[in-house]
């Protein structure tokens, strides 16, 4: 693929640049190894019928906040953990289907609810395989609260007294009302 800043729509509310200056909003990702896997799962997204609504790459080794849609749910980008600044937008028509398309994966960190309907976030909440469900929030943590994955994500908690009980499986339900 050629340049694909130059074709992708997108806007930068971010300036990316060092991470050791305070003004800065957006740096690089951790390492060159961490950069090509981030960067693969984007270069294959128009081959599986995907569209990059705004984000793409900057500089050395930046991946801008990406919001990528049209993709199916098969798509490795949808089944796997990116660990890097990106987001696939995916419709459903009902609860249940979204809850499903969310549980297809071996991976489970973490899942995030936006509703406002309390019982409509309580049923999802429960039926989401995922160490940490958000509701209407993001990262909002507790060091006290469990925090670890489900499947391939993870074994075991850590967090409070959940890093003594490392083999089991409890899941937080975060909700910002």
């Amino acid at each position: 693929m050629s340049s694909p800043t130059a074709s992708w729509p997108r806007r930068r509310p971010w300036r990316p640049a060092d991470p050791k200056d305070e003004a800065t909003q957006l740096g690089p990702l951790a390492s060159q190894e961490h950069y090509k896997k981030v960067r693969s799962y984007l270069d294959g997204i128009e081959a599986d019928g995907g569209t990059i609504r705004t984000g793409g790459f900057g500089a050395g080794w930046v991946v801008l906040p990406t919001v990528v849609e049209d993709v199916p749910p098969t798509a490795r980008i949808c089944r796997e953990e990116v660990f890097g600044p990106v987001v696939t937008v995916t419709p459903f028509d009902t609860d249940e289907e979204a809850v499903a398309q969310a549980n297809d994966t071996r991976y489970g960190l973490n899942a995030m609810v936006f509703t406002e309907n309390l019982s409509r976030a309580h049923r999802a909440a429960a039926a989401l395989k995922a160490g940490t469900v958000w509701v209407n929030c993001f990262f909002i943590r507790d060091l006290r609260a469990p925090f670890g994955g489900v499947g391939d994500s993870g074994i075991g908690r850590e967090g409070g007294t959940f890093s003594r009980e490392f083999f089991t499986e409890p899941k937080a339900v975060v909700m910002q009302v």
